[in-house]
């Protein structure tokens, strides 16, 4: 019990300098209203949507991507992420490899601009459980995607004392209860 104790103590603490109390940051709406452009999003991957599904895991796997967007006419026609090949892809069987990927992805995915805000954006992400978000520009042309790892980053940058000092094992610094008399 004592142990749960610490674990909440510390929690509090935490939270506490996250509301920028003692920390080195301040959460606020401020901070959560800078554009996604903000998160510096990465170029967006894309592949035709006649692509061979394995040809487009094998572009995300190259490029150290969770998802490629699917374009026609510069176009975004839809998102593939691994997700999609967990729960579309895995089973297939020997067809897999002549599947395209306008089968297997989400189509007409939510968007984002790069000029929306870090909260819409968490928001859409929260809402609809997306990992990722393509951004686009006023004719719908793919220009970037932003993911939760690139919010969770920059989170990180407005508080890096009270993330980079926590301990290597969460519970390794608690109080213990004393030993003997």
């Amino acid at each position: 019990m004592k142990e749960i104790e610490g674990v909440e103590e510390f929690i509090d603490e935490t939270i506490e300098e996250l509301k920028g109390e003692t920390g080195d940051g301040v959460l606020d709406e401020d901070a959560l209203r800078e554009p996604v452009s903000t998160l510096e999003p990465r170029k967006p991957v894309v592949v035709g949507p006649q692509t061979p599904a394995l040809e487009a895991v094998a572009v995300m796997r190259e490029q150290g991507m969770g998802c490629v967007l699917v374009v026609r006419s510069n176009r975004l026609k839809g998102i593939f992420t691994e997700r999609d090949v967990l729960n579309h892809l895995v089973g297939l069987g020997p067809e897999v490899a002549k599947t395209p990927v306008r089968k297997l992805m989400t189509g007409n995915p939510e968007t984002l601009r790069p000029s929306d805000s870090i909260a819409y954006a968490l928001n859409k992400m929260s809402l609809g459980g997306y990992r990722h978000i393509p951004l686009v520009d006023n004719s719908d042309a793919p220009v970037g995607v932003i993911s939760v790892k690139d919010i969770v980053n920059y989170l990180v940058k407005l508080f890096p004392k009270s993330v980079m000092n926590l301990p290597t094992l969460p519970r390794g610094n608690y109080a213990r209860e004393r030993e003997g008399a």
